[in-house]
């Protein structure tokens, strides 16, 4: 089988199709055949080898899948051959592999697919709508003022669009482009401020009456974070789920506390347990297919496009969530 792999760190075109034997499914477990796997920007940091966890080499990338039963092994009584399916990887102790033709996995991490839900739209549910998700049950975000960094990211447009049905009272959404901000109002944002302009935390500020926002959610890291915590408001909370890419100074921290701020964590994979990722993916699942989430993709690449994948990815020349396909 086909499978992305990379044996060096750097840029994505380490990345590269490599011929591998077809997995055997032992006991207990399913062969999947890939047909739609997402491309999360963690990897990207993987692959230049500045994520939080060096990986080992060589790696096939990937930690999420939604495919068809091929072929079942011993011991695994369900699902049947040809049965649709979700396969978090993540969620059950696997960090890479999704880039392939087929995966074997323990039959109890497969979460049934409804029949009308594309592969590809059920891929992009599974990082980011779980993570959408438990961000806003650490939160209470009913009337608050909440701000969303990348909002129109695989993560971001599903947020906008679960705060606004978690009671929200007014949603800003902070993205790095004019078609960027018009998705993101697109998906319930009341207000969109762009992140590449300097001043961009006044203009929060000035769009909520000079206060600033109540929660701000922040992914992204880096250069973003300190703006974020500029445009809470006293008392404000920022909720950081960015590993391995926090930058405020000790300074900024005691400026925090001087107006009451709170800084809190978020980390997606200790909050999952194997009933609550299949309940949850169930209700994500049900929300996509009744058109009240709207799943945004930001292209489909084919396996031997996987370079060029990542390169849209760290250039953010995408909205939603990046596929890769057959």
């Amino acid at each position: 089988m086909r499978a992305v792999q990379f044996s060096r760190f750097g840029d994505p075109d380490v990345l590269e199709i490599v011929e591998t034997p077809r997995p055997v499914p032992g006991r207990g477990e399913v062969l999947v055949r890939i047909h739609a796997a997402g491309v999360n920007f963690f990897e990207t940091l993987m692959r230049r080898d500045r994520y939080a966890v060096t990986p080992e080499l060589p790696m096939i990338p990937g930690v999420e899948v939604a495919g068809v039963v091929h072929e079942v092994g011993e011991g695994a009584d369900f699902p049947a051959p040809g049965a649709r399916v979700a396969v978090p990887l993540f969620a059950f102790g696997r960090g890479s592999g999704g880039y392939a033709d087929y995966v074997a996995v323990d039959a109890k991490a497969l979460v049934p697919l409804p029949d009308t839900l594309a592969f590809e739209d059920a891929a992009a549910l599974l990082v980011q709508g779980l993570t959408a998700l438990h961000l806003l049950r650490s939160a209470e975000v009913a009337d608050k003022t909440v701000l969303i960094g990348a909002a129109a990211g695989g993560v971001g447009s599903l947020l906008v669009q679960l705060a606004r049905r978690a009671g929200a009272g007014l949603v800003v959404a902070a993205a790095g482009s004019p078609a960027k901000l018009d998705l993101a109002r697109s998906l319930g944002a009341d207000i969109g401020v762009d992140y590449t302009e300097d001043d961009w935390p006044r203009r929060v500020r000035e769009a909520t009456d000079g206060r600033g926002v109540d929660l701000a959610f922040e992914l992204v890291g880096g250069e973003l974070t300190k703006p974020c915590v500029e445009a809470l408001a006293p008392g404000g909370e920022l909720v950081f789920g960015a590993l391995g890419r926090f930058d405020l100074a000790p300074s900024d921290l005691e400026t925090m506390f001087s107006r009451n701020q709170s800084l809190r964590g978020f980390a997606l994979l200790p909050l999952l347990t194997p009933i609550n990722v299949r309940a949850d993916l169930a209700d994500l699942f049900g929300l996509a297919v009744t058109g009240a989430l709207r799943v945004v993709r930001g292209g489909d690449y084919r396996l031997d496009q996987a370079p060029e994948a990542h390169r849209a990815l760290e250039q953010r020349r995408s909205s939603g969530k990046i596929i890769l396909v057959p």
